[in-house]
């Protein structure tokens, strides 16, 4: 009888400071179990990155993470080949360093992916807001995501994870995934919180807070949201927000042109100077 995969043994059931609704905590578990990746949208600050992290110290695992941006190629993810270290050390040799010139496995650098691949123990991999690269990138993730195994190419060798990664891979949905790349993940989107979701989110962070002052905080964060800036709000803002106004000890959030500690939850130039001509108007 094969043995059960490490993962079917493991489950998240969120942490005492991340909130996991039923719906967020079934897809985690399954594609934990099925080894699959997955992949969550939704708007920035929903908690996506952090859910990686809270997987990892929830399961006792090490993260392996990939900020992503525009100029990355999918190969570099696994792996660096330093042919100018290698040329530079062909010319003036090694010296102390310990590498041979003759060794190229002394000029691979493994990247998140490829150090998640060939370690023993299993590890969590965030390819953190997949959606600023290109879709050539993306295209060259498909096999390796699915595969679990990548080429390297200078010496057509084949690198098979040891164990496959519990992937995460988060989108602000700023660019549209490829159908290919949709197809090789499990996806779930994660919406904003209402407020009584909300609510449980902000207890587990502050867990004394008096009532009057958490709902006092959230009339004024929905109603910051509601106004159509640039850059809402978002749950990372209010926990700040919160945070800021009970290291200053003030009675409360305010309102209109009272409003504490303002600068905390809206970032955007714009926006600020918006805010003030809403109070001006007594709008707010």
């Amino acid at each position: 009888m094969p043995s059960a995969s490490p993962s079917a043994a493991m489950r998240f059931e969120g942490t005492e400071r991340y909130y996991l609704n039923p719906e967020l905590r079934e897809i985690v578990n399954i594609a934990m179990v099925m080894e699959k990746p997955l992949l969550l949208t939704g708007e920035a600050g929903t908690g996506k990155t952090q859910l990686a992290f809270e997987i990892a110290r929830a399961l006792n695992l090490r993260m392996e993470e990939a900020r992503c941006k525009s100029t990355f190629k999918g190969e570099e993810l696994c792996y660096v080949y330093d042919t100018v270290l290698r040329l530079n050390d062909s010319r003036f040799g090694t010296g102390d360093t310990g590498r041979d010139v003759n060794n190229i496995w002394d000029y691979i650098r493994f990247g998140p992916i490829g150090r998640a691949f060939t370690c023993d123990d299993r590890r969590v991999l965030l390819l953190d807001e997949i959606d600023k690269t290109d879709s050539d990138t993306q295209d060259n993730l498909l096999d390796v995501l699915e595969d679990g195994a990548f080429i390297i190419r200078e010496i057509n060798h084949k690198v098979q994870a040891k164990q496959r990664p519990i992937i995460i891979i988060t989108s602000n949905a700023k660019r549209e995934l490829s159908d290919p790349f949709l197809r090789r993940c499990f996806c779930h989107y994660i919406p904003f919180p209402g407020p009584e979701e909300m609510v449980k989110i902000v207890r587990l962070h502050y867990p004394d807070i008096p009532d009057a002052f958490l709902q006092a905080s959230l009339e004024t964060f929905y109603r910051l949201r509601e106004e159509g800036f640039e850059k809402p709000p978002a749950t990372a803002e209010l926990l700040d927000w919160i945070g800021a106004m009970r290291a200053s000890r003030v009675r409360g959030p305010g309102a209109g042109k009272d409003i504490a500690h303002i600068g905390t939850l809206l970032k955007r130039t714009q926006d600020i100077l918006r805010f003030k001509g809403l109070r001006r108007s007594l709008r707010f």
